[in-house]
């Protein structure tokens, strides 16, 4: 049985829920998030790790909808690497970061209901110089603004919304000072983030150092990492299966009974079974209908205002 087959029907399924019943807030949905999502497999001799097989574009068009990326200075330009000693270096380097950007561009201009989220590991000190790289990507035109970011707990606005104005790429640097200089958002001004790597896959779920309590209610959105310190692909299948069901799970109590925004894994397409495309449909079935799968989820449109709302199989 080809199980990558399975996969991408699954992944069918997850965007076409989002897409076509995008009537509730951003933070009520799920997303499949890649880390590292730049560090593929492409043939070139490095000293490093990789995290991805595919593409970046191979990933959009997969179902992923939220891109973990490391910027850096180097060589005159902003770089997506892996680091030695906090720096790139030749051979921990993958691409210039506005090669990945207008990969993002292109499907964003192709599929003009989907929603991409960046979520940047940043090392980037050139003054605006991520600001350039997005501008020359031309990324700005789909650029959500942070005027419209929650930050007292408040819902985000409606995903139909963001598409009507075409707001559809959301960014969040680790550099808290980009808020006020570049209008980039702090990532934990809106979102608590579990423990990463070794530590965060033994069993119990707690926030990595950055990131306010898991529970912290101020915050709307969620972001699940489960992956290993050093990528293992023979133990991914393992780890995007029945693992990491259960992390989620772990991780809807440690954040006061809330479950993922974005769940963040190394090999996606790797797994047991349905693998990290049925632990978001599971995401998404629960937020969306309390349901343990989206598939299970029917949408009821509510005269007069042609309002849906989303209700599991047999409860209407």
């Amino acid at each position: 049985m080809d199980v990558r087959r399975i996969q991408i029907a699954v992944r069918d399924s997850i965007a076409y829920r989002v897409t076509q019943n995008n009537s509730l807030p951003f933070n009520k949905y799920a997303f499949l998030t890649t880390h590292n999502a730049f560090a593929i497999e492409d043939g070139l001799p490095r000293l490093t790790f990789t995290n991805q097989e595919d593409s970046v574009t191979q990933q959009l068009n997969n179902g992923v909808r939220a891109l973990m990326l490391d910027t850096y200075d180097f060589q005159g330009d902003i770089w997506l690497c892996h680091s030695f000693g906090g720096k790139c270096h030749d051979y921990t380097k993958f691409e210039p970061a506005i090669d990945t950007l207008r990969e993002i561009e292109a499907f964003l201009s192709g599929n003009p209901s989907e929603i991409v989220t960046i979520i940047l590991e940043d090392y980037v000190h050139t003054p605006n110089g991520l600001t350039k790289v997005f501008k020359d990507a031309g990324l700005m035109k789909y650029w959500f603004p942070l005027s419209k970011m929650p930050k007292n707990g408040q819902d985000w606005p409606l995903v139909s919304d963001m598409v009507a104005n075409n707001q559809r790429l959301l960014v969040f640097t680790s550099i808290e000072s980009k808020e006020s200089s570049e209008g980039i958002a702090y990532q934990w001004n809106y979102m608590v983030e579990n423990q990463y790597g070794d530590e965060g896959m033994q069993g119990k779920c707690f926030n990595r150092a950055e990131s306010s309590a898991l529970n912290d209610t101020t915050k709307s959105l969620v972001l699940v990492n489960y992956f290993r310190s050093i990528p293992m692909k023979p133990l991914a299948c393992v780890q995007n299966s029945g693992d990491l069901s259960d992390m989620l799970q772990t991780c809807y109590g440690a954040a006061g009974n809330r479950w993922a925004n974005f769940v963040a894994v190394d090999f996606y397409k790797r797994s047991e079974g349905g693998g990290t495309f049925q632990a978001t449909d599971m995401l998404n079935g629960e937020l969306l209908c309390g349901c343990m799968d989206v598939h299970s989820c029917i949408v009821r449109t509510v005269l007069p205002n042609n309002v849906n709302i989303f209700e599991g199989q047999g409860r209407i």
